[in-house]
């Protein structure tokens, strides 16, 4: 069953601490290098071929390995702590980070050596992104989940937000080169940050590793297998009402809001809303209003969370088929940022929720799937939204948004949901 939190007496300032300090600069930096990296990774292989293949080829170097690797990072997470496996991580994507500068630098890179250390990226990422979640609940008070969860999310979307303004700008300002060289910098002062809070936890005895020789996943002493591990926490997840419910509600969000947002976007802004630079407002109000609810969430956590995870979801499904009424770019654009800011203060909401309810020996298992459910379905939801443009936006925006309000129903009829504070 999940387990109820237990609050700790807090300081009055959100970041009190300096484990909290170190925690938010930490993860905070490591979200403003991925949002930097992709964009510089983006525009080297234009930079190295021609617009096509090659992009795709890189990217998806990138991304395939993150998501297969996600589950058994999970049972690694529980196995040796968070907090290692979030340092070990860090400190391979400045290595990798570095080794590209040195390809980039010195030789003629090809896009084929770009793409397989942009796969180390993908691995290190697939470690540390669960190991990231699961590390929170073992520094941070539960009653300060939703404000920490909301400054690291938030410098997450202000990420995305500057991002490819900055990384672009900085490339034509001082070449690729010296623009790797920051992001390896930044990339360093995150894992100097998250190696020092290691070190806090370790000698302050409070290290969320194993608790004993047997580990966290024995059965009458004997340690089971990582594949029978990974089954218990996929049989965990779908055994409690809540963890499945909450799951299943990120993952239709993602399927039915990234494609139609981003490709049926493109499509409406060409039709109605003005051309390309229209998309380009209308995206970067999603990322204003996702960094908006980051910091909403964090400022005034709710009350009654489990009506406020279905007014979420229902507001984003009525926000997605509200876009096929959009007449012009600034109705879309505060359509987008209003489904942007709904995204993100419910992503806060239900991480926070999983971080404090579920046992710790599972928790990175658990955490792990809900990264998966933001990352892994993508691919669905591009072509869910190919699929149903040749019957024109209006029906892409109607049965997405309508598929996420039907979610919105399922979630509210959970009774696990319903009664969450």
């Amino acid at each position: 069953m999940t387990t109820e939190p237990k609050d700790r007496p807090l300081p009055r300032e959100p970041l009190g601490e300096p484990q909290l300090r170190r925690l938010v600069v930490g993860q905070g930096l490591a979200a403003v290098v991925d949002a930097l990296f992709l964009v510089w990774l983006t525009l080297f292989v234009l930079e190295l071929s021609e617009p096509g293949i090659a992009t795709g080829f890189v990217l998806v170097a990138v991304a395939l390995p993150r998501t297969a690797l996600l589950l058994p990072a999970g049972v690694l997470v529980d196995r040796v702590g968070a907090a290692r496996v979030v340092v070990g991580a860090s400190w391979l994507r400045v290595a990798v980070l570095l080794a590209l500068g040195a390809l980039v630098t010195f030789a003629s890179p090809s896009v084929t050596s770009v793409a397989l250390l942009a796969a180390l990226l993908g691995v290190a990422d697939a470690a540390y992104f669960p190991a990231a979640l699961a590390l929170l609940p073992a520094v941070v008070p539960a009653g300060k989940l939703s404000r920490v969860n909301a400054l690291v999310q938030g410098a997450e979307s202000g990420g995305d937000l500057v991002g490819p303004a900055v990384a672009a700008g900085v490339v034509a300002a001082i070449g690729f080169e010296a623009t790797l060289g920051g992001i390896a910098v930044l990339a360093a002062l995150a894992a100097l940050a998250l190696t020092a809070l290691h070190r806090a936890i370790r000698n302050g005895g409070d290290c969320e590793g194993p608790r004993d020789d047997a580990g966290p996943d024995a059965v009458d002493g004997e340690q089971l297998s990582s594949a029978r591990a990974l089954g218990a926490g996929l049989a965990y997840a779908w055994r409690e009402p809540l963890v499945r419910g909450m799951l299943a509600a990120v993952a239709l969000i993602n399927i039915a809001v990234v494609g139609p947002v981003i490709v049926g976007g493109a499509v409406l802004a060409d039709q109605r809303l003005g051309g390309a630079g229209a998309l380009g407002i209308v995206l970067s109000g999603f990322g204003a209003g996702a960094l908006a609810g980051s910091l909403l969430a964090g400022w005034r956590p709710p009350t009654r969370r489990g009506w406020t995870v279905v007014g979420g979801v229902a507001a984003i499904g009525a926000g997605v088929a509200g876009l096929a009424a959009a007449p012009h770019v600034v109705a879309a654009t505060a359509v987008v940022s209003l489904v942007g800011l709904g995204s993100a203060f419910l992503g806060v909401v239900i991480v926070a929720t999983l971080q404090e309810r579920v046992p710790e020996r599972l928790r990175g298992r658990v955490l792990s799937l809900v990264v998966l459910a933001t990352v892994a379905f993508d691919p669905f939801s591009y072509t869910i939204a190919g699929v149903l443009l040749p019957y024109g936006t209006t029906t892409l925006f109607v049965v997405c948004g309508s598929a996420v309000l039907a979610c919105a129903a399922l979630v509210a009829a959970s009774p696990a949901i319903r009664s969450l504070r």
